[in-house]
């Protein structure tokens, strides 16, 4: 079984990852904008949503209250009580395995276990 790696040779497509945090769970987004200009949104609920463009799609992620994680600060990540050296965005084999992993339990800054 061959894994084929789309860097320079394949879609030239730009991820990027958003973050909501609810009580005790982060929540994820990711924005990928395909060559054509045109902006998709996978969301925690496994759909994708269309844009027709980077700019509309960030807008209704900001509508949301999700942050660009690539935008994001240490200042940033204190106020809503995240460490943003701990923050990874989930990663998965394909979008229905990754579905299970865009929503996350946050720690519990005192006992440091999942809440």
């Amino acid at each position: 079984m061959s894994q084929e790696n789309e860097t320079d040779t394949g879609p030239r497509e730009s991820d990027q990852w958003w973050l909501a945090a609810l009580p005790r769970m982060l929540v994820w987004s990711r924005l990928r904008v395909l060559d054509s200009g045109v902006a998709e949104v996978f969301d925690c609920d496994g759909r994708i949503n269309i844009y027709e463009s980077e700019d509309i799609a960030r807008s209704a992620l900001m509508d949301a209250e999700f942050r660009a994680l690539d935008g994001m600060d240490a200042d940033d990540a204190e106020a809503w009580g995240l460490d943003l050296e701990e923050i990874e965005p989930p990663r998965a084999e394909d979008d229905d395995s990754l579905r299970e992993l865009m929503m996350q339990p946050l720690k519990n800054p005192l006992t440091g276990e999942d809440r």
